[in-house]
């Protein structure tokens, strides 16, 4: 629950489980940067250690690398299960980047893969990107991205691999351990394994990422990515694709990134054909989401609360209504086609998902067979509402509302979205 302080809503955490607060009464007595280090000498060794590889490809990583671990160090606050937590996300990274390139040297017909026209749902954290995904998703002629295919990529699944994969259970240990020390996460976003993950999972190991920015207090690693042109991030995202079609070509992907909002001129550089659906809900309303989300991102690694982004930031540091009006202005001026952005209003999808359907698969020129469209319809009547909990959070005062609406007015004339609050 995010109560008000003064005119905006701040994140206040629940209590933590027993064993995390046992846990970290431990990490308060020894010194955890020795027994937990973070720098960058120990994680390259153990991971080439533990992949017996040794090549990390080009070098445009690194500096941004550095950074990050210099941020984690000097601003993040890390408690002792944050260190824990972000050695081993660390080293999944980095050998997932080894186990990436040597693949690929080994097979290189994986680069004559071509990636064509996929589908990206974007939009405002909280703004029903997640649900789309998962509803589009449940298409047979769609294809996803799975948490565990995104943390493990090497080798891509195939037809007749056994049956489960053992990586699905590997990375079903390492997502669960969120759930456990921040229990309220559940209400927010559920994730898992075998569910469908944003593609920001698989741009970590160019560690030009913003989903970096979204877990940890990391100002000065954050300019630097919204500074950088995501050149080398969007070539490591394509070639995760590449790399996992080479076993298996999909009628469309179906990917979902928020985080790509700021950065949508780099993503339609480096697939010029992709078409997007934007979700569009009350922005007032996603930001006020936010300010819980963003605490308890933080609070899984840290103990303390005054780190969240704050009501109305975007993940790159800028205000959300900016971000939108830079969208807007792309659109306007022709640096982004405006012809391949798909709007869906939120609100009215789920007043008649089926007429809904229908018109966005026309407008993406995607065949919509009867079999398809009952998986998706099917999936928007069984899924279950609230299964974890139900996210409760403070909308601020009328002032905050007001602030927040003249802000984001010329984003809801634009495309005509509705209040909901």
């Amino acid at each position: 629950m995010a109560p008000t302080n003064g005119n905006t809503p701040t994140y206040q955490p629940q209590p933590r489980p027993d064993w995390a607060q046992e846990f970290l009464e431990v990490g308060r007595r020894v010194d955890a940067r020795s027994v937990v280090p973070l720098d960058e000498d120990s994680l390259l060794r153990c991971a080439t250690e533990n992949t017996g590889l040794s090549d990390f490809g080009d070098d445009d990583w690194r500096e941004p690398f550095r950074i990050l671990l210099s941020d984690l160090e000097e601003t993040a606050r890390l408690n002792f299960f944050g260190r824990v937590m972000t050695r081993s996300d660390l080293l999944v990274h980095l050998e997932g980047r080894l186990r990436v390139i040597d693949y690929c040297k080994r097979h290189p017909e994986v680069e004559e893969e071509k990636i064509e026209a996929p589908v990206f749902i974007v939009g405002l954290p909280r703004s029903g990107t997640t649900i789309m995904q998962e509803i589009l998703g449940a298409d047979p002629d769609a294809r996803t991205v799975r948490m565990w295919e995104a943390k493990f990529s090497v080798p891509p699944p195939a037809p007749g691999d056994p049956v489960p994969d053992p990586r699905i259970a590997q990375a079903q240990d390492l997502v669960g351990l969120q759930d456990r020390i921040t229990p309220e996460w559940a209400t927010m976003h559920k994730v898992g394994a075998e569910l469908p993950v944003e593609c920001i999972e698989w741009t970590y190991s160019t560690f030009v990422s913003y989903a970096f920015s979204a877990s940890f207090y990391v100002p000065n690693y954050t300019r630097y990515v919204a500074q950088n042109d995501h050149v080398a991030a969007f070539a490591w995202h394509k070639r995760i694709l590449q790399l996992l079609q080479s076993t298996g070509r999909p009628h469309h992907w179906l990917l979902k990134g928020p985080t790509h909002l700021p950065i949508l001129p780099a993503l339609f550089d480096a697939y010029p054909d992709a078409k997007l659906a934007l979700m569009l809900r009350d922005p007032v309303k996603s930001a006020a989401s936010v300010v819980d989300v963003s605490g308890v991102l933080f609070y899984m690694r840290s103990d303390d609360t005054s780190l969240g982004k704050g009501f109305g930031k975007s993940v790159d540091g800028k205000e959300s209504y900016q971000t939108l009006q830079d969208m807007i202005q792309w659109m306007e001026d022709g640096t982004i086609p405006r012809d391949q952005i798909f709007p869906i209003d939120y609100p009215a999808f789920f007043a008649d998902p089926d007429a809904a359907l229908e018109k966005l698969y026309g407008e993406l020129g995607f065949p919509l067979s009867e079999g398809s469209k009952r998986a998706m319809l099917d999936y928007v009547s069984n899924k279950p509402k609230d299964k974890f909990g139900k996210h409760q959070y403070d909308m601020g005062n009328a002032d905050a509302i007001a602030t927040a609406r003249a802000a984001f007015r010329p984003f809801q004339e634009y495309f005509g979205v509705a209040s909901e609050v």
